[in-house]
């Protein structure tokens, strides 16, 4: 009785690993100013993936898309928004507050070749793939990497060269 038990919680996704995926793609905890507002419920019965794909909902960064290409599903994990200012002075900022990034100019382009590059000391990884958008330093892009009928989701660094969610340049 008990391998049927655990037979069956290994046929869902892991919810605490979407939090983990969640929380390394906003760079904040579950709860904190621009986290996700509350764990995935662990009731929810997603069927297992091999590999989620993290987007932002919209540019007001208001939820994270967690998505999953085969078997096909997607989520949405309401984040926390930081405070809005005030309409009367949108272009004051308030005290100690950071003015945002201007706009980079994209460092990958669409139908770029990309090498994707994940490592720490002792092993690195890297694979070759084509981008399916354009992307700033930093900024999430899709490749699609040779040998895969799935996409990979990849932070551009610079010219051709981008590395995995959550790793180091």
């Amino acid at each position: 009785m008990i391998a049927l038990l655990a037979a069956a919680s290994l046929a869902f996704q892991d919810t605490a690993a979407i939090d983990r995926a969640v929380a390394a793609f906003t760079t904040r905890p579950i709860g904190a100013e621009g986290g996700a507002r509350a764990p995935v419920d662990a009731r929810l019965r997603l069927a297992t993936c091999g590999m989620v794909a993290l987007s932002w909902r919209t540019d007001a960064h208001d939820a994270v898309v967690v998505a999953c290409a085969d078997p096909a599903w997607r989520i949405f994990v309401p984040v926390i928004a930081p405070p809005r200012t005030s309409s009367a002075a949108p272009a004051m900022l308030r005290a100690g507050a950071v003015a945002p990034p201007s706009r980079a100019e994209p460092v990958i382009r669409r139908g770029d070749a990309v090498t994707i590059e994940a490592g720490s000391d002792g092993f690195s990884i890297t694979r070759e793939g084509v981008a399916m958008a354009d992307a700033a330093p930093g900024g999430r892009v899709m490749v699609r990497v040779t040998d895969s009928a799935r996409p990979v989701q990849a932070v551009a660094v610079d010219a051709g060269r981008a590395t995995l969610p959550g790793w180091p340049e």
